[in-house]
């Protein structure tokens, strides 16, 4: 801890506090036990131990927090800064893909891609979702949900068609995109995407998948309005990040309808892209509520492709090749 005084000229000085006797006393006890808990076999011992020591240590930090807190209302504008905590996101390895929107080469690159007819507002995204042969109830379920979440969105069941087979009928439908939902165990379990009609194609592991019956609020897919949602693209930050951000974004309309009061957002986490809708509320000029609809679900990508579905002769722009463990050779390495 420290404490404030100030010398003959004015100035703030901080003074490192001396711990007394008592205190250097319960830190030697909390070491000492701290080394027997690691050797102690009595599971049911050990865990209470622990417990009784994370107390001890979670009321150690609150009052230093409180403690930090008095220093600072005391020292006033010369309070040292607020102390920022070291997470893995905030100490991830430089990546040279790493997008900088102030070089204009960068930024032309990335949006003159398949997606530039989209953004350029020269045609409106009609999406095709499918699903494997024979899916079960939870599959049906998140199809019709994804169906009414995506504008101009229809659901087509596979019929034992292969996925070439329906991409070329999508193609010639004049639809834009194809989403293929997978499912193990009666879970989904993969999502293909694939635009229309050069690609490129992605495919992400689906984790996490909850559906809206199963939200905090009963009934609520009656609040399920037709109205285009917002979209909410956050922290994709290198060139692949961009890519799969710009394909996600291209399911939606490019025109959203405020008056629904919808947002769609997916967030990326240490290469996990988190996908939340909410509706949001006003209750008054300063203050807004979120009301989360469903379905929320996790993704993570597995591969990129060029073109459309073809896993034979396709060229692969990511993938990950073997163990993803051998291509993560840091916690700290993120590709997105």
């Amino acid at each position: 801890m420290e404490n404030p005084e100030e010398n003959e000229a004015g100035e703030v000085l901080i003074k490192p506090q001396i711990l007394s006797a008592s205190e250097r006393l319960a830190a030697k006890k909390r070491f000492r036990t701290q080394r027997r808990l690691s050797t102690m076999k009595n599971k049911v011992l050990r865990n209470a131990q622990w417990a009784t020591l994370k107390k001890e240590k979670r009321k150690l930090k609150k009052e230093g927090q409180k403690q930090r807190k008095k220093e600072a209302e005391a020292l006033g504008d010369q309070a040292p800064p607020k102390q920022i905590p070291r997470t893995i996101e905030n100490t991830r390895e430089a990546d040279v893909t790493t997008v900088d929107h102030e070089d204009e080469e960068i930024t032309f690159d990335i949006t003159h891609d398949e997606y530039e007819a989209y953004f350029s507002k020269t045609y409106e995204p009609k999406i095709l979702i499918t699903s494997s042969d024979n899916p079960h109830s939870k599959t049906i379920h998140f199809i019709r949900e994804l169906t009414k979440i995506f504008p101009s969105s229809e659901c087509q069941w596979r019929k034992r068609s292969s996925v070439k087979k329906m991409i070329q009928s999508a193609k010639e439908k004049d639809y834009t995109d194809v989403v293929v939902i997978n499912e193990d165990r009666r879970v989904p379990n993969g999502m293909l995407v694939s635009h229309l009609p050069d690609g490129p194609t992605a495919y992400f592991k689906i984790s996490n998948v909850k559906l809206t019956k199963d939200m905090k609020y009963k009934n609520i897919i009656k609040e399920f309005t037709s109205h285009r949602p917002e979209v909410i693209l956050n922290n994709f930050q290198t060139r692949l990040g961009q890519a799969v951000s710009r394909m996600l974004a291209s399911l939606f309309h490019y025109d959203p309808q405020f008056k629904g009061r919808r947002a769609v957002t997916f967030h990326n986490q240490r290469d996990y892209i988190f996908f939340r809708h909410h509706r949001y509320e006003f209750k008054s000029q300063k203050r807004a509520a979120l009301r989360e609809l469903g379905p929320r679900f996790t993704l993570r990508l597995k591969w990129l492709q060029k073109g459309t579905f073809d896993t034979i002769e396709g060229d692969y722009e990511w993938i990950i090749a073997g163990k993803r463990h051998e291509m993560e050779t840091s916690r700290r390495r993120f590709f997105l």
